[in-house]
C-alpha cells in the first residue's frame, strides 16, 4: 500500500468514525462547534506562566477520547504532521527568558522553560479538541452548524468543497500513480521527466470529476444550505455544552484550582 492509498484509508476510517451510532456523534452540531471554539479560546486566554489551569483543561480531551470511544493512538497518528510543529513552538524561549520563576528544591526553573511548556500545551490541547470535533461530527453537520451561526455561505461552501475534493484529488492521484507503476514496474518512483505531464493530467481529471460532483449536488437541490441536516434540539444538546462551559468558566476565573 503506497502513501496515497494509506491517506485514503485514513480518510475513510475518519468518515466511518463520523457516521458511528454514538451519543456524542448524535449531539447537535451547533453545540459541539461552539463548545470547541469556547474551549480553544479558554486555552489560549491564559498567560505564558499559567501552567496549572492548562493541566486541568486536559480533562476535556481525556473525557472526549474515553467517553467518545476514540483511539488516542490513531488520533496522534493522524495528527503526526501537526504535532512536531507544536513541539517546536516556543523552543527558543528558554534562551531569551532566563529569569528564575520557580524553584523545586535545588532545581531552578526559568520563565522561558515554563512559557515553552505552556505554548506546547496550548497547541496540543487545541489540536486534540479539534480532532474530537472532527471525529464525532461529519463535514455536513459542521457546515450546517456554521450556517446556523450565520457564517457567510460562500465560506461554508468553500470549506465543504475543499473537504470533498480532497478525496477526489487523492483518488485520481492514486489511479495515475498506479497506472504509471503498472507500465514501469521495474522503475523506482516516477521519473522526473513525466512529472509535468502527470501533474497536468491529474489536475484536469480532478477538475472533471469535481465538476461532475458539483453538478450532482446541484441536481439534488443543493443551494448552499443544509436543510437535510436540521435536527431537533434535545435536553442533552444544551446540558452537555453548558456544563462544560461552566467548568471552563470556573477554571478561567481561578475558583477551581485556587481553592
Amino acid at each position: 500500500m503506497n502513501s496515497i492509498e494509506k491517506n485514503l484509508h485514513e480518510l475513510n476510517k475518519l468518515q466511518n468514525l463520523q457516521q458511528r451510532s454514538h451519543w456524542m456523534n448524535e449531539l447537535h452540531p451547533v453545540g459541539k462547534l461552539l463548545l470547541g471554539v469556547i474551549y480553544i479560546l479558554t486555552v489560549v486566554s491564559f498567560g505564558k506562566y499559567e501552567l496549572i489551569p492548562l493541566i486541568i483543561l486536559f480533562i476535556f480531551p481525556v473525557f472526549g477520547f474515553i467517553v467518545g470511544e476514540l483511539s488516542l493512538k490513531e488520533g496522534l497518528y493522524r495528527m503526526r504532521l501537526i504535532l512536531p510543529l507544536i513541539l517546536f513552538v516556543g523552543i527558543l524561549n528558554p534562551f531569551f527568558d532566563r529569569d528564575i520563576v520557580l524553584r523545586v528544591g535545588s532545581l531552578s526553573v526559568s520563565g522561558g522553560v515554563i512559557s515553552m511548556i505552556t505554548l506546547m500545551l496550548k497547541g496540543f490541547l487545541t489540536v486534540l479538541s479539534a480532532y474530537i470535533l472532527i471525529a464525532t461530527t461529519s463535514i455536513d453537520d459542521i457546515c450546517y452548524a456554521m450556517r446556523c451561526l450565520h457564517i457567510p455561505k460562500i465560506i461554508v461552501i468553500v470549506i465543504m468543497l475543499i473537504y470533498r475534493y480532497f478525496g477526489v484529488m487523492a483518488e485520481e492521484a492514486n489511479r495515475i500513480t498506479t497506472a504509471y507503476k503498472l507500465r514501469a514496474p521495474s522503475q523506482n518512483g516516477i521519473n522526473y521527466k513525466a512529472w509535468g505531464t502527470l501533474v497536468g493530467q491529474w489536475l484536469l481529471r480532478s477538475m472533471d470529476r469535481a465538476n461532475i460532483v458539483y453538478e450532482s449536488m446541484l441536481l439534488r437541490g443543493f443551494n448552499g444550505e443544509f436543510k437535510s441536516a436540521k435536527r431537533k434540539i434535545r435536553a442533552i444538546d444544551v446540558v452537555y455544552p453548558a456544563a462544560w462551559c461552566v467548568f471552563f468558566l470556573l477554571i478561567q476565573s481561578g475558583l477551581l484550582y485556587r481553592l
